[in-house]
């Protein structure tokens, strides 16, 4: 089972929105049967078979292991994935384009990015897995508490600077075995919690 499934089929992500397939969702993570999923979550067997046939119909469950239990055959199934993503390309059309009026400080075009960052990545990783590659990858995630609006303003700048001079140091446009990667950086304040006075803790 993967830890993660990015979903971009519609009609996938319009399944996992029902409260009653993400529960049988989260109750497979490990192999279940409809029986056993019946009891745990107090509902009729028929109603969590009708279910666990259109979580299996697109691709969210898979068949683990069928063996014969009294006289009835007991299916053991599974979600493929831990937990799971939807893509914004789910949304076909209404899916946010940050091409369209950028804007450095719109936390709209932030999620409009991440939005993106979802899509594409999520794409990436089902093509190298149906090639059966690893997906090279890298990012930083970490809190730094500014003192002052004038001392984010000028981390921001500073930091701007510093990328555009190492992305003009390694960029190069000649190399026939290189490959173009995407940068993408987010600042935003940090939700209130108990530990969010902390200074900077960055995991890459």
């Amino acid at each position: 089972m993967e830890k993660l499934a990015v979903i971009d089929d519609p009609a996938a992500a319009e399944a996992t929105l029902d409260p009653i397939r993400s529960a049988l969702l989260a109750g497979l993570r490990e192999p279940t049967s409809a029986t056993m999923l019946a009891k745990r979550l107090g509902l009729p067997r028929q109603k969590v078979n009708y279910h666990l046939k259109m979580l299996e119909q697109h691709g969210l469950v898979e068949l683990i292991e069928e063996r014969r239990k009294g006289n009835t055959n007991e299916r053991l199934l599974q979600a493929v994935a831990a937990s799971f993503v939807i893509s914004p390309q789910a949304l076909d059309s209404l899916r946010p384009n940050p091409g369209e009026l950028p804007d450095h400080f719109s936390a709209r075009w932030l999620i409009s990015l991440a939005a993106t960052l979802i899509h594409d990545v999520g794409s990436l990783l089902k093509g190298a897995k149906a090639a059966r590659q690893e997906l090279a990858t890298f990012a930083l995630d970490g809190e730094v508490r500014f003192a002052s609006l004038a001392s984010r303003a000028a981390f921001i700048e500073e930091l701007s600077q510093q990328v555009a001079a190492l992305a003009e140091k390694y960029h190069d446009a000649e190399s026939p075995g290189g490959r173009r990667h995407r940068m993408v950086f987010a600042l935003h304040p940090s939700l209130k919690t108990p530990d969010s006075t902390k200074n900077i803790e960055l995991q890459p």
